[in-house]
């Protein structure tokens, strides 16, 4: 008989076992782990939630519907995301409301290539719960209009089109932290394009997206709202138009990262209240 002896063998995978089962972790902004329950609860006692996605990442996906499910078990909800454009609100309010088929929605809305995946989960929860779910977004032609020509390219748009943008003059907050980041990350190069019109398209999508929370929330929802995290970590963009329409509005903000290591690092201690991290060899949605 041959024995073979494996226990010198295993302990070597084991450490590394352990960590790629721990898919996620979800910190506080001062490096501290916590559960998604007491995310949760601590979130639950905000106005508004903006919920900072890596857009092709599953584990953000996920949590996403599950945090809705959780908050809508107590509270009154309106959902709200950045995918949508304000030009899509009618097509979308009568697929929730069952005036026209999915197969109509999908063909008329400029849907993101990972909507079936990633999105599709909580507009069906907003259908069958009677929830409104919020086309945010500005349509994104008037932010390449200013992003290649600057934010007076607005004034020249006739009235009908007008109606899915902000009050103008859009006025760029020169403090924001999201912004001044924008500016170094680039470098003083804009590809080609002008640094501070590409900045004023980011501010565009934010302030109207701010614009639009503001607007569909009454004073007993929590407004939920899923955007890139770059719009809102930091407590830039968009929390930083939010506050300056209502400086009394309470505000939840998370932020995603993905690392090699699932270890805090002292950089995110600021992106938001919660941070979710996952690892860089996550499997993306597309």
């Amino acid at each position: 008989m041959f024995l073979i002896a494996f226990s010198s063998v295993i302990p070597s995978f084991h450490g590394l076992a352990q960590e790629k089962l721990e898919a996620y972790r979800i910190y506080s902004s001062n490096g501290k782990v916590v559960s998604f329950e007491e995310m949760t609860r601590v979130l639950a006692k905000n106005d508004v939630v903006l919920f900072g996605e890596m857009h092709n990442n599953p584990i953000d996906h996920w949590l996403q519907i599950e945090l809705v499910k959780a908050l809508d078990e107590a509270h009154n909800l309106v959902l709200g995301a950045e995918m949508f454009e304000r030009d899509d609100q009618l097509v979308l309010f009568e697929y929730l409301s069952g005036t026209i088929r999915l197969e109509h929605f999908k063909k008329e809305a400029k849907l993101w290539p990972n909507y079936d995946t990633d999105y599709a989960p909580l507009v069906e929860f907003a259908k069958e719960n009677d929830l409104q779910f919020i086309a945010t977004n500005v349509p994104r032609r008037y932010a390449s209009l200013v992003a290649s020509k600057g934010p007076l390219a607005l004034d020249s748009l006739d009235e009908e089109a007008k109606r899915f943008l902000p009050q103008l003059s859009l006025v760029v907050d020169t403090a924001d932290v999201g912004y001044n980041d924008m500016r170094e990350m680039m470098g003083g190069h804009g590809h080609g394009m002008n640094i501070e019109n590409l900045i004023a398209a980011q501010a565009l999508k934010d302030y109207t997206m701010a614009i639009n929370i503001i607007r569909f929330r009454s004073e007993k929802d929590l407004f939920v709202h899923f955007n890139g995290s770059f719009h809102s970590q930091k407590f830039s963009g968009i929390n930083t138009y939010l506050k300056k329409l209502d400086p009394l509005l309470k505000v939840g903000v998370i932020a995603s990262t993905e690392s090699e290591t699932l270890a805090f690092q002292d950089d995110w201690k600021e992106l938001g209240d919660f941070i979710i991290v996952t690892h860089t060899s996550m499997t993306k949605t597309h």
